[in-house]
């Protein structure tokens, strides 16, 4: 989901205000029973939200004197279900207000998400499942899964080792990679 907002969220603990992205999901009792609806196929009534606010950090994202925001939530694989409504109040358990605050929103279901980048697998924005072997071997297992055949270009995404979970990593082993390639190193200058 996208919102455009009016002000920014009005978050009960002030130091969400301040973050650019913020996890809401409750206890972690909630958090463990939202994760466990999705993986038996159920989407969650309080799901886990994982929510950024562009525009508190960057202001060319809205007009002055506006802001926006963007979340998702887990979902099982290829889902049609409209969340935006569970999301929503989600955020509004611990920033109530929010709803008030919403000028405009765009939605986006697992499989409309698919539809627009088939990259993007069941609606999975890291590109598919993410699991241990998947954590070594994306794209293939390879022992330099940054490379490509072509000298000089280099691949950096959530289809690389780590993972589309551990947020800018793949970028700093691709970087590394191919800094190793052109022959720079921490100690030496080419």
């Amino acid at each position: 989901m996208d919102w455009a907002l009016n002000s920014p969220i009005p978050w009960n603990a002030k130091e969400c205000g301040r973050a650019a992205t913020v996890h809401v999901g409750g206890s972690a009792d909630e958090i463990i029973a939202a994760e466990a609806a999705v993986d038996k196929g159920r989407c969650p009534d309080r799901p886990f939200v994982l929510l950024a606010q562009q525009s508190l950090f960057d202001p060319s994202r809205a007009p002055e004197g506006h802001h926006t925001a963007w979340a998702y939530c887990h979902l099982p694989r290829g889902s049609t279900i409209d969340m935006s409504e569970r999301i929503e109040s989600q955020i509004e358990r611990f920033a109530p207000g929010f709803r008030d605050c919403i000028i405009s929103r765009h939605i986006m279901t697992p499989a409309d998400f698919e539809n627009y980048n088939p990259n993007y697998i069941g609606g999975d924005i890291t590109g598919g499942i993410q699991n241990v072997l998947q954590m070594v071997a994306r794209p293939s297992l390879r022992l330099r899964p940054y490379s490509t055949p072509v000298d000089d270009l280099f691949i950096c995404s959530s289809s690389t080792p780590p993972g589309g979970a551990v947020h800018g990593m793949c970028g700093f082993y691709a970087a590394r990679t191919a800094l190793r390639r052109l022959g720079y190193n921490q100690h030496t200058r080419r």
